[in-house]
């Protein structure tokens, strides 16, 4: 049976795809302020549930603690290894009032962060107690990305599953809100030049410290207002933006230096996965060849289950 992706529409949700992004930097840096550094700042990101997006379990003291946006209760629940549990209602939610919600929830389970209140990787940003300008939350906008990001997150896995390198997980980035994956050549890359709005140079470095295919999804920005299916290089190999790729709806963008595939076109699609798995296949054997990446050494078949 043919799966079926939801329609998706940035211009319809932005304002809840941008109120989404603000309450996961509040939850993603109080995981940064809890967790030991992993390179490429691994330890920071989020993952996708069957419900919604969690941290997953972050140790303080001898008490364990976890938050999850649920996008089916339309709820942020934070829990812990005591048994203890506050949920917090998304609808008509404003930053701020998250902000302290969350903090104070944590406080009373004698769990206490101090983190940096300004949002990273974007321009302009408010202080998250000040903001009380995004607070819009539709249901219905939210539970379509949670699908949205349900279903690309199990053909990432199958792509991850054909590389023995070392790979990222799977995984969501509160900074730039978007799900990725990524494999390394194993060789070191030029310093990144840095340059990411509200985000120490350091960090970009680290991230980018050595040679990376990365391939994602995002709701739309303001650069592309569309859903849509990225793959980059970096370092990008001389050639890589005239490569050849697939599907045809797969296109370089020349501001963003990555191909891009529009989220209608594999929402669309007679077989949506295999469409998307051609994409992530295809911008990566085009990238790899042009960086004379080891291939035989670093990929693998794809193993059936046991």
């Amino acid at each position: 049976m043919k799966t079926q992706w939801p329609i998706l529409s940035f211009t319809e949700a932005k304002e809840t795809y941008e109120t989404l992004h603000l309450w996961t930097q509040i939850i993603g840096k109080i995981k940064l302020t809890k967790m030991p550094w992993v390179n490429h700042s691994w330890h920071v990101t989020l993952q996708v549930t069957p419900t919604g997006l969690t941290t997953g379990s972050i140790a303080d003291g001898d008490k364990h603690f976890q938050i999850d946006f649920n996008f089916l209760q339309h709820q942020l629940v934070v829990s812990t290894s005591s048994g203890q549990q506050q949920a917090i209602g998304l609808e008509k939610l404003s930053v701020a009032s998250c902000y302290e919600q969350v903090i104070n929830a944590l406080a009373s389970f004698a769990i206490h962060v101090k983190l940096n209140p300004i949002p990273n990787e974007l321009e302009s940003p408010i202080p998250f107690h000040e903001d009380q300008q995004h607070a819009t939350y539709h249901p219905e906008h939210a539970a379509k990305l949670h699908k949205a990001l349900l279903l690309t997150q199990a053909v990432m896995q199958q792509f991850r599953a054909g590389f023995r390198g070392k790979s990222s997980p799977v995984h969501f980035f509160w900074g730039s809100f978007d799900m990725a994956v990524s494999r390394f050549s194993g060789r070191a890359a030029p310093k990144h030049p840095g340059g990411v709005p509200n985000l120490p140079d350091w960090v970009a470095q680290e991230a980018y410290s050595h040679e990376v295919s990365s391939c994602g999804f995002w709701p739309g920005s303001e650069a592309i207002p569309f859903a849509a299916f990225y793959a980059y290089l970096y370092p990008e190999p001389e050639g890589y933006k005239d490569a050849g790729v697939s599907p045809a709806q797969a296109y370089y963008h020349p501001d963003l230096r990555e191909f891009v595939l529009p989220y209608e076109a594999v929402q669309q699609a007679e077989n949506p996965e295999a469409t998307l798995l051609d994409f992530f296949r295809s911008t990566y054997e085009a990238g790899a060849n042009l960086a004379q990446w080891d291939r035989a050494a670093l990929e693998m078949p794809v193993l059936p289950g046991v």
